[in-house]
């Protein structure tokens, strides 16, 4: 077993927090990408890991993100975190966890179960279903793979989106998993010929409820976020956002009830259009998160790397305020990369909200000099070879 341990009372000037902390303070991993097995005991202020690249950075972060509902920040099949020895498996993945917050500590554990491509998870040593972790921990992160996120197709937009609706509201989850069944089910029955017209009412009433609850969950915190982040923060440029797209455009002008019934009878009418293209005509699956720079009223698209890697952390920052104010706590950031290409004056700006907001955030890096505005504030370990040795 590899073991490092880091207790509060080792971090100098940690800042007094007048809310809610919730944090990860032990992080178990059996047999997950390079890691054979590892613990790791860490206080509540935020986490540096800094190493080569190929050292296991991402993959700790990764497996931090399995503490939330969903594929995790990588995205990957549920087998593909398996540790493998050569060619083949060596296990079937597990992550464990220690979770403190205001409302208490709790034992949460994640995994792959036996010859199924089923995830498993406990809390407390009971079975319990992966939207129940929404309402134990908020998990937010931006990785490299996210710096396009402005220029790419909507769905990754979306469920960037998603993952902060889930901080505010748990049951969003559970929502967006029911309506992507009964999308599916709704597309396999009629690319097959359509099926008893009485399922596919009763799949499109699913399709009906669970979105539009799903669009206007979604349109309620990209409103909240607007407001949180539209005057900018610090050196963080201000963003603006809204939904786009026709289900939105209805909710903007109907009242939810009209709305449903709306979407029911245009997935009625358009049967024929979907079983020949696929999907369906109109949801929540159709709408995108529309960002603007508000300095110089752009869509985010069109700004510089620079400017759209400042938005996503004004973003971030903006719903862990937001949660604080909300739920009396902020989320647990995984920030991978996120440093390497802010200037000097946004680096110390992120760091210093880090710490006035009590965040615990899991940071990567491979320069360790680019992390020295949070000693004494942070936790610092050398990530090589699937090692951890405190600094």
């Amino acid at each position: 077993m590899i073991q490092a341990s880091v207790r509060s009372s080792d971090i100098d000037d940690a800042p007094a927090q007048p809310h809610g902390h919730a944090a990860v303070t032990r992080l178990t991993l059996t047999d997950f990408r390079c890691y054979a097995r590892l613990r790791v005991d860490v206080a509540r202020e935020p986490v540096v890991l800094t190493g080569p690249n190929g050292a296991g950075k991402t993959n700790l972060l990764e497996a931090l993100s399995y503490l939330a509902p969903g594929k995790g920040l990588r995205r990957a099949r549920l087998a593909e975190p398996d540790r493998r020895v050569g060619d083949e498996p060596a296990g079937r993945w597990a992550v464990a966890a220690t979770v403190e917050s205001g409302t208490g500590t709790c034992a949460v554990g994640t995994g792959r179960e036996a010859e199924t491509e089923r995830r498993s998870v406990r809390i407390d040593g009971a079975t319990r279903s992966q939207k129940d972790l929404s309402a134990l921990l908020n998990v937010v992160w931006l990785t490299p793979e996210m710096d396009r996120l402005f220029m790419e197709g909507p769905s990754a937009r979306r469920r960037f989106l998603d993952r902060l609706v889930f901080g505010f509201d748990p049951e969003h989850a559970g929502r967006v998993a029911a309506y992507e069944h009964c999308l599916r089910e709704r597309a396999r029955l009629l690319a097959d010929g359509g099926g008893d017209p009485a399922w596919l009412d009763v799949l499109e009433d699913g399709m009906a409820r669970n979105g539009i609850a799903v669009a206007a969950a979604r349109a309620v915190t990209a409103a909240r976020l607007d407001r949180a982040a539209s005057e900018g923060i610090g050196p963080f440029p201000a963003a603006r956002l809204a939904m786009a797209g026709d289900l939105d455009l209805w909710l903007a002008a109907e009242p939810a009830l009209a709305v449903e019934d709306r979407l029911r009878q245009a997935l009625k009418n358009g049967r024929a259009h979907d079983a020949q293209a696929g999907g369906a005509i109109a949801g929540p699956h159709r709408g995108d998160l529309a960002v603007r720079f508000a300095p110089k009223d752009r869509p985010a698209a069109e700004c510089s790397t620079g400017e759209q890697k400042a938005l996503l952390l004004s973003i971030v920052i903006a719903v862990t305020r937001e949660m604080i104010h909300e739920r009396g706590e902020p989320p647990v950031l995984l920030l991978d990369e996120v440093v390497a290409h802010l200037d000097g004056a946004r680096r110390a700006a992120l760091f210093d909200e880090l710490a006035a907001l009590g965040v615990q955030a899991w940071l990567t890096g491979t320069d360790d000099e680019l992390f020295a505005g949070l000693r004494g504030r942070a936790q610092f370990f050398r990530v090589l070879d699937a090692t951890l040795t405190p600094r």
